[in-house]
């Protein structure tokens, strides 16, 4: 949460990594009347829907030339939506209420992915190694557990299924470690436990590790786990295009959900995930609309773990 809170403060603009689609200027009109949008992602399984979309035509047909700009992690996506890099974004739905609780006018325009619902083949778990002793989650408390970054949706969930299985939340100890860290942390004892997502749970899980708890299903039944946004100034005066990128990327979740290997196919353009893992692991869930209610779980559990300076407006917030 440090890293985002100094991004909105400083605005700072992150140097992409890689793109897909247009190199030229965002935010203008080409020749062929399209305009140029830039999205801000995170090179994982979740955003497999909009380089899909934009390979099928999604975007083009309504008018929108499509470029996906890869970033090192959320807290970096939203201050640049802010400053006018980005023109819409991808994060986690606590990353963006902690943003709007600090009055910074982000606003939700599609759906972004979610739990599979499904406790024990989830994409995301609570990870322990081969030889652990922990069993269920409720043997956390006392414990270290890594998580990719402190204070946001990671510790919040795996608070909730210590608390659902009779554990102390409080006495968990979190630490901070990138997801592709988290398996050697495992099996050299600096952690007792990670919170990994897809596809670190199925490299961990292919070192023989365990899942002993799904923490986006003990938050909530089909947890909306992240949101593509953009800033509410860009959104006032640009409700045309705002609203082609929402239907164009409804139409790619709903194409993603239907061609999962085509989904694990075009992970290959902007991820290193090896073979593999690709066909073994377990593929989010791509509602084409949020799930308010989990929502609202995720923000009364944040509330009570001290996230955001203020109750965040989901009315403010949600499409």
């Amino acid at each position: 949460m440090r890293r985002l809170l100094i991004g909105l403060t400083a605005l700072a603009v992150l140097a992409p990594l890689t793109a897909c689609g247009s190199s030229d200027s965002p935010g203008g009109r080409r020749d062929d009347g399209t305009v140029a949008i830039t999205v801000g992602v995170i090179p994982i399984v979740d955003v497999a829907p909009l380089y899909l979309g934009e390979k099928q035509g999604f975007y083009r047909d309504r008018g929108i030339d499509l470029t996906l700009r890869t970033a090192q992690g959320g807290a970096a996506i939203v201050p640049g939506v802010i400053s006018g890099q980005f023109q819409f974004g991808f994060s986690n739905v606590t990353s963006l209420m902690i943003a709007r609780s600090h009055k910074v006018p982000v606003r939700a325009v599609a759906n972004g992915g979610a739990s599979t619902g499904e406790d024990g083949a989830d994409v995301g778990g609570i990870t322990v190694g081969k030889d652990s002793a922990v069993k269920t989650a409720k043997d956390l408390a006392g414990r270290k557990v890594a998580v990719n970054t402190l204070k946001n949706i990671g510790d919040t969930s795996v608070r909730q299924s210590v608390r659902k299985a009779g554990g102390d939340p409080d006495r968990v100890t979190f630490v901070e470690l990138a997801f592709d860290q988290m398996a050697a942390a495992l099996d050299s004892g600096q952690v007792d436990a990670a919170w990994a997502v897809e596809p670190a749970l199925s490299t961990i899980k292919g070192r023989g590790g365990r899942v002993i708890a799904s923490n986006f299903v003990d938050v909530a039944p089909d947890l909306t786990v992240a949101l593509y946004f953009t800033s509410v100034p860009y959104e006032r005066s640009n409700p045309e295009l705002v609203e082609n990128f929402r239907a164009a990327t409804k139409e790619s979740l709903a194409y993603a959900t239907a061609h999962p290997d085509e989904v694990r196919e075009i992970l290959t353009t902007y991820t290193r995930i090896p073979e593999a893992t690709r066909r073994a692991m377990t593929l989010p869930h791509w509602p084409q609309e949020p799930n308010r209610a989990s929502i609202e779980v995720l923000a009364a559990l944040g509330t009570e773990d001290g996230l955001f300076t203020s109750a965040p407006d989901l009315d403010e917030l949600l499409p």
